[in-house]
C-alpha cells in the first residue's frame, strides 16, 4: 500500500473541507493556528501509538532537538502546574488585562525563555492576543469583543452546544481538560455550554477513571434544522474516520460481506428519463427512514434494560452527493 500517496490525497480533501467550513455563510473563520493544531494532534496520536520521539521527528522531517522544542511549547508549564505553557501564558495576560513582555518573562522565569517567546508569537499569530510597541516596550493584551467580527459576536449558542455535545458523545466520557483539548476552547468558554447541556439532559456528569467527566448516551440533530449543522458535519466526519481507523487496525487479509466494520462507496450515473434515476435519488431517504425506526426500537429497549459492563457501540453512516457532469460531446 502506498501510504504516502493516500495521506497526500486525504490531506488534500481535508483542506477542501476546512476551506469550505471557514467560508460558509459568508464567514471568514481564522485559520492561523490550524497548522499548530494539526502538529499537536499528530504528535499526541503518535505518542499514543507508541512511536518514539526520534522516529516522530524523522516522520516530520525535523531534527530531534527542533521537534522536542516545538512539542514543549504545549507541554505543562513549569510555572503553572496542570496547564500547558501556551494556556498558562494566555491566562496570565487575560488576568492582568494586559502585560509587558518583561512582566511575562519574569512570571515564567522557570520556563525556557525561548519557549515563552515562541508561545507569545503563536498566540499573536492566532489572534488570541494583540501586541503593540517594540522591544522592551512591547505590550500584550487579549482580544476584546471589538476585536472580533460581527458574526463571531453573534455566535449561535445552539451551534456551539451541539458541537460540544457531539464531541462528548463520540469521544466521551471526557474530563474538562481533555474536552478543552478536543475543542481548542478554554475551560471558561466551556462552562456555559456544559451547564446548558447538563440542564437539558443532553449530557451527564460521571466519574470516569477517578475524574469528573462528561458523557452522552445519544445525539440527535433533526433533519433540516437551521441550527446544529456543524454538529452533524462533525458527527458524520468522525464516523467516517473512526470506521477507517478501525478497519486499518483489523488484522484481516481482506473485506467480506460478513465484516462488521467497513464501508462501501457506490457511484451511479443517471439522467432525466433514466428508468432508475428516482430510485437512486430516493436511496438516502430510504436508509434514513429504516435506520431511524431501528434506532427508535433500540433506544426503547435500552431505556428498560441497563447496559452490561461491556457492550458494542455500532455506528452506521449514510451520505449522498449529486454532481452535475458534462460528457465529452458537451451535452448534459
Amino acid at each position: 500500500m502506498n501510504a504516502r500517496l493516500l495521506i497526500e490525497a486525504i490531506v488534500r480533501q481535508t483542506t477542501v473541507l476546512l476551506a469550505e467550513l471557514a467560508t460558509s455563510g459568508g464567514l471568514r473563520a481564522p485559520l492561523a493556528n490550524v497548522a499548530d493544531r494539526v502538529f499537536i494532534e499528530l504528535t499526541r496520536e503518535l505518542d499514543e501509538l507508541g512511536v518514539s520521539r526520534s522516529v516522530g521527528a524523522d516522520m516530520f522531517g525535523m531534527a530531534l532537538r527542533t521537534y522536542l522544542r516545538r512539542i514543549r511549547r504545549y507541554d505543562e508549564s513549569a510555572t503553572q502546574k496542570g496547564a500547558s505553557l501556551w494556556e498558562a501564558v494566555l491566562r496570565f495576560v487575560e488576568t492582568k488585562k494586559g502585560a509587558s513582555r518583561g512582566e511575562i518573562l519574569d512570571e515564567f522565569s522557570r520556563d525556557d525563555e525561548g519557549q515563552v517567546r515562541s508561545v507569545l508569537q503563536d498566540l499573536t499569530d492566532s489572534g488570541l492576543i494583540y501586541r503593540s510597541g517594540v522591544r522592551a516596550a512591547t505590550m500584550y493584551r487579549t482580544a476584546t469583543p471589538d476585536d472580533v467580527g460581527a458574526l463571531e459576536r453573534a455566535q449561535d449558542h445552539d451551534a456551539l452546544d451541539n458541537v460540544v455535545w457531539a464531541i462528548i458523545r463520540r469521544e466521551g466520557p471526557l474530563p474538562l481538560p481533555a474536552l478543552s483539548n478536543r475543542t481548542a476552547l478554554r475551560g471558561g468558554e466551556l462552562e456555559a455550554p456544559l451547564a446548558r447541556l447538563v440542564a437539558e439532559g443532553r449530557i451527564e456528569t460521571v466519574t470516569h477513571e477517578g475524574e469528573l467527566s462528561y458523557s452522552a448516551r445519544s445525539i440527535f440533530v433533526p433533519l433540516g434544522a437551521r441550527s446544529g449543522w456543524e454538529a452533524a458535519v462533525y458527527d458524520h466526519f468522525h464516523a467516517v474516520v473512526k470506521t477507517i481507523v478501525c478497519k486499518l487496525r483489523q488484522d484481516s487479509e481482506g473485506a467480506s460481506l460478513e465484516d462488521r466494520t467497513g464501508g462501501s462507496t457506490y457511484t451511479f450515473e443517471v439522467w432525466d428519463g433514466h428508468p432508475l434515476a428516482e430510485k437512486v435519488y430516493a436511496e438516502l431517504g430510504r436508509h434514513r427512514r429504516e435506520t431511524s425506526e431501528l434506532r427508535k426500537q433500540v433506544d426503547g429497549f435500552n431505556e428498560k434494560h441497563s447496559r452490561p459492563g461491556r457492550f458494542d457501540r455500532v455506528t452506521i453512516y449514510f451520505g449522498q452527493c449529486v454532481v452535475e457532469e458534462e460528457n465529452e460531446n458537451g451535452s448534459r
